[in-house]
């Protein structure tokens, strides 16, 4: 697996993945464009490709971060579902760490859906912790938790 920044060319698969797992709010392929090209100077969008032997190499998942002075924010993190639990999100998680670490972060946030307790298990997993709630946070009123953890090259 390769994890590397997104260019132009992964605008429509990461648009596609976003309609997906996130079908109340995904983000628009302008947005995503915008990113791409620099033009949100806190931003920086990951994707994950198969290694391909000699043909175009698959694409396994994306992963956006924004850092600002010592935090970073993981906005999104997505893997087709086809793909889950291949060990693709933590490879874009680490790939995370790094990045943020890179640009001086010390901690990591997150929201995470209250109800969504795959995703919890997972960030749990990897170290992450409540730090607080925002009640009514989704288009559907669903509380987010709030969870940290600190920045790590090696998560």
């Amino acid at each position: 697996m390769n994890i590397g920044p997104a260019g132009v060319d992964d605008i429509a698969e990461i648009a596609a993945l976003e309609a997906e797992a996130f079908p109340l709010d995904p983000w628009s392929p302008n947005l995503l464009r915008e990113a791409v090209g620099g033009l949100v100077p806190t931003m920086a969008l990951l994707v994950a490709r198969s290694s391909a032997d000699g043909g175009a190499a698959d694409f396994l998942g994306y992963a956006v971060v924004s850092v600002v002075d010592v935090d970073a924010e993981l906005q999104r993190i997505a893997v087709p579902e086809e793909r889950r639990r291949s060990g693709v999100a933590g490879a874009l998680l680490a790939a995370t760490h790094a990045v943020a670490g890179e640009r001086g972060a010390t901690r990591l946030l997150l929201e995470v859906r209250e109800d969504n307790i795959i995703a919890r298990t997972f960030y749990e997993r990897h170290g992450f912790a409540e730090l607080g709630r925002r009640p009514r946070y989704y288009r559907d009123g669903t509380t987010a938790l709030v969870l940290s953890t600190p920045v790590t090259m090696d998560p």
